[in-house]
């Protein structure tokens, strides 16, 4: 593990700053450190297994064709970098804090075994109250000139368009676009998120069969964060049926769940007294907040950790936290306008982290899609479809900017193109030892497999302009992946109204309404095709394919998603 950077507290003295006693006062400053230190008690290194398989990876691309050169591009481990003074919460922040502490000391006394996520929960909170405050309370000022980073990936990140909360009325999770329903009853779940996350978890247990797929009713799904389930859940109705479940049988994700659901009630609350405090003058809300690259890291990781539940055997290893982390990326780069104008605090985007770091983070998460690709990223760990899974939910929802902001004002140039040479790397190390992109000539097969042919053969004849692009990134897909045993049929369909239909946008004269339209589509092609995902055939060779054609294919529609335009907290109920 390398050493901390200059400024950060050593890793040395793992217990200085953490309480004397679990629940002792900490301000936010102290327990930011204190959390990060938890973390990085708890971290696993990579296992062996990983390790070998991501070698295997490696040896497999290398043997189809040896970089000429290559461009490495380090980003260092989050926890151990300095983090930011907080000012402590205020009368109502306090106010919460001990309602949330008199919960967790409840369920840390009937069930002692989650101890350390009832601890970082109560870090994370405290983190939390003090961001919101120096946030709000901040004091103008000039924003630092910064000298242009002329790395190769800062050189390409996009300008964003203009948006305002109009542009985002359709970006609900009640239900629609995927009206297939994923849940067999309780119509509270029947939703967009919910329906993502089953389907991650059966594409989990298709090869770890861990009898984790169909655990809906007792663990952290049901307590997940977004305000329109909280409220139409009974969520005290739900509490008690949990511990009534727990007292008959120990399960320690359902005693996760009650955390997690106390984390969803505060996180909440801090949001929405904050914005209005906003609302009503008291307080003028700035677009940035004072979250740098380790806070960033340490408060989406407690969101991760208890949205995606793992078998504790993976919980805490290096490569599972870097998935769950850079997960995370991937939503906040296409949901940084909204959430910039609803007030959102946990953006990495609009954080104060200087923007090549975020380009870094950027390039990690699809780095890390193309590792999600090869068949090699699927045998160490139960969560391994979770980057997949991701890339394709979001491109086949609507919701995000996906195709609504990615879509391009005429195609870029493919050659050297520093993003489509983006070496598959699991960035295993983000948060510990740091991890090092690498950037060289990507490997193509020479020739695709029949399946993967048809689909080339389909587009060379329905879309002529788009055919060379679209051949050219199957031959990289195969590449990573190996021969494709998905279905033509549905994949091809989803393909023409999604990546095809963007390219050719791009291609074209720019036109927001066509941008909007080809977004509108994607929805409704996830709505008739959703299903197909499920498959237990051809499932996982259809997502592979898409995350890649979503996440890693040129022109890039993940990256030129990942723009920031300031303009005015408004606020708004809008979830997810």
């Amino acid at each position: 593990m390398k050493s901390p950077v200059d400024g950060a507290v050593p890793k040395t003295s793992a217990d200085s700053l953490l309480p004397a006693q679990p629940g002792a006062e900490l301000q936010p400053t102290e327990a930011g450190n204190a959390l990060a230190r938890l973390m990085a008690q708890h971290v696993n290194g990579s296992t062996e297994q990983h390790r070998r398989n991501l070698s295997a990876a490696q040896q497999r691309l290398a043997a189809l064709g040896s970089p000429a050169y290559s461009t490495t591009l380090p980003v260092q481990g989050a926890l151990h970098l300095a983090r930011p003074a907080f000012l402590p919460p205020d009368e109502e922040g306090q106010a919460r804090l001990r309602r949330l502490d008199t919960s967790l000391r409840l369920i840390e006394a009937a069930f002692p075994q989650i101890g350390t996520d009832i601890e970082i929960c109560r870090l994370t909170c405290t983190m939390l109250e003090g961001a919101w405050r120096s946030r709000a309370l901040a004091l103008p000022h000039e924003e630092e000139q910064q000298t242009a980073c002329t790395c190769p990936l800062c050189r390409r990140l996009p300008t964003p368009p203009a948006r305002t909360l109009d542009d985002y009325r359709w970006r609900q999770s009640a239900g629609r676009p995927l009206t297939v329903k994923a849940w067999p009853y309780r119509q509270e779940f029947d939703s967009v998120l919910t329906s993502g996350w089953s389907w991650a978890r059966h594409l989990n247990d298709v090869q770890l069969d861990l009898g984790l797929r169909h655990r809906f009713e007792d663990d952290i799904l049901v307590f997940h964060e977004y305000k329109r389930v909280i409220e139409t859940i009974d969520t005290a109705g739900v509490t008690q049926h949990v511990e009534g479940r727990l007292a008959e049988s120990f399960s320690t994700n359902s005693a996760r769940a009650l955390v997690a659901g106390l984390y969803a009630a505060h996180k909440r609350a801090a949001d929405e007294y904050w914005l209005q405090q906003h609302h009503s003058g008291s307080v003028t809300l700035p677009q940035a907040n004072p979250l740098g690259q380790s806070t960033y890291s340490l408060l989406q990781m407690l969101d991760c950790l208890f949205w995606h539940v793992s078998p504790d055997t993976e919980l805490w290893q290096e490569e599972h936290l870097a998935s769950l982390l850079l997960c995370r990326v991937i939503d906040d780069m296409t949901d940084v306008r909204v959430d910039a104008l609803t007030g959102e605090i946990s953006n990495f985007w609009l954080a104060d982290i200087p923007t090549h770091t975020k380009a870094l983070y950027a390039a990690s998460a699809i780095a890390f899609v193309k590792y999600g690709c090869t068949p090699e990223a699927h045998h160490t760990m139960w969560n391994t479809w979770l980057m997949t899974s991701t890339i394709v939910w979001m491109g086949l929802t609507g919701r995000h900017a996906l195709w609504f902001d990615g879509i391009t004002d005429g195609l870029p140039p493919a050659d050297g193109c520093p993003l489509c040479d983006l070496q598959p790397d699991p960035c295993s190390g983000i948060l510990t030892g740091g991890t090092t992109l690498t950037i060289a000539p990507r490997a193509t097969v020479p020739a695709l497999s029949p399946r993967t042919a048809e689909l080339s053969a389909r587009c060379r004849a329905e879309h002529p302009r788009a055919w060379p692009l679209f051949d050219t990134e199957l031959h990289a897909f195969e590449a990573l992946h190996g021969p494709w045993y998905g279905n033509p049929e549905s994949t091809w369909e989803i393909l023409r109204r999604t990546y095809i239909a963007g390219v050719e946008a791009s291609s074209a004269s720019p036109s927001p309404d066509r941008a909007r339209q080809i977004q509108q589509d994607a929805g409704a092609v996830g709505s008739e095709q959703f299903y197909t995902l499920y498959d237990g055939r051809t499932g996982t060779e259809d997502t592979a394919l898409l995350a890649y054609m979503f996440g890693c294919a040129h022109p890039h529609f993940l990256w030129n998603a990942t723009g920031h335009r300031p303009t005015s907290v408004t606020g708004d109920w809008l979830d997810g």
